[in-house]
């Protein structure tokens, strides 16, 4: 008989490495499952699937399950786990470095209790074509509020932009840190991931507006012609022409401008050094 997935005497240590905090709490893992919708017709791939709590979960609700797992001990555990069960793939890899749809084809939802040291790059990662038809991630509290943030509010910034231009986002649980084991030092959110049906930008379009607008919030406390004349080299004219163009104020900041609004802009500038 398979170890319970909590059993202590059965794991593998934690490892501080890689931002390891498990999640046991029964009717949270099951609020994270109903949040994914998974069904006996998708592919579900999960990030960090650690001591399988929420794996055992998927595996009873979806057709397929690919679980990839940085941490060797822990997918070894798993594999052997779930030897028995062909709809379950342990991927033993980066999530970062790994090509998904080569386990879980081109159309697939994607879960996971996501390392808060990694968490942005994870989201990022999750936008690139094939994106995932919805994603549901546990990521720290204050991560979740960036994420789902408007403009001219405290939590908004570069990543609330760069997910709008391309899916929408949804606040659906809080989660204490008394809900794992080791708890962390932070509260945490679970957050739906939808990408958009039209989003605002082509997605091949992506990559290179990330970092115009990653560079626009690093100077988000000057006027926006002042940061199209740094971030784009141009002319105070030329900037003020764009910025004219695209309705944008010359003086506004750029934690004040819609996610729309950055789209316009970058597409009005064209590429990079044009």
């Amino acid at each position: 008989m398979a170890p319970p997935p909590g059993g202590r005497k059965s794991n593998p240590p934690v490892l501080k490495r890689y931002g390891q905090h498990f999640l046991s709490d029964p009717a949270i893992l099951s609020s994270i499952v109903e949040a994914l919708g998974p069904t006996a017709a998708d592919t579900v791939v999960e990030v960090g699937p650690g001591r399988g709590s929420l794996t055992d979960i998927l595996a009873s609700r979806a057709g397929k399950v690919v679980a990839v797992e940085i941490d060797r001990a822990l997918a070894e555990q798993l594999t052997r786990r779930y030897a028995g069960r062909p709809q379950v793939t342990i991927v033993q890899s980066d999530f970062l470095e790994t090509r998904v749809e080569e386990f879980a084809g081109p159309d697939y939802l994607l879960v996971g209790n996501v390392p808060y040291y990694i968490t942005t790059p994870i989201i990022f990662r999750a936008l690139e074509p094939p994106m995932p038809r919805r994603s549901v991630f546990l990521v720290q509290r204050e991560v979740a509020d960036r994420m789902a943030a408007s403009e001219d509010t405290e939590a908004y910034g570069a990543l609330s932009v760069n997910i709008a231009v391309a899916a929408s986002v949804e606040m659906v649980l809080e989660v204490p840190r008394t809900a794992f084991n080791p708890p962390p030092k932070v509260e945490s959110a679970v957050v739906r991931v939808v990408p958009l049906e039209a989003p605002l930008l082509p997605r091949t379009e992506l990559p290179s507006f990330r970092a115009f607008v990653q560079a626009c919030f690093g100077l988000r406390r000057k006027q926006m012609q002042r940061v199209l004349r740094t971030v784009r080299g141009l002319s105070v004219e030329k900037a003020a022409g764009i910025l004219d163009q695209c309705g944008i104020a010359p003086e506004f900041r750029p934690e004040v401008l819609s996610p729309a609004q950055f789209a316009r802009l970058f597409s009005a500038l064209g590429p990079a050094g044009s």
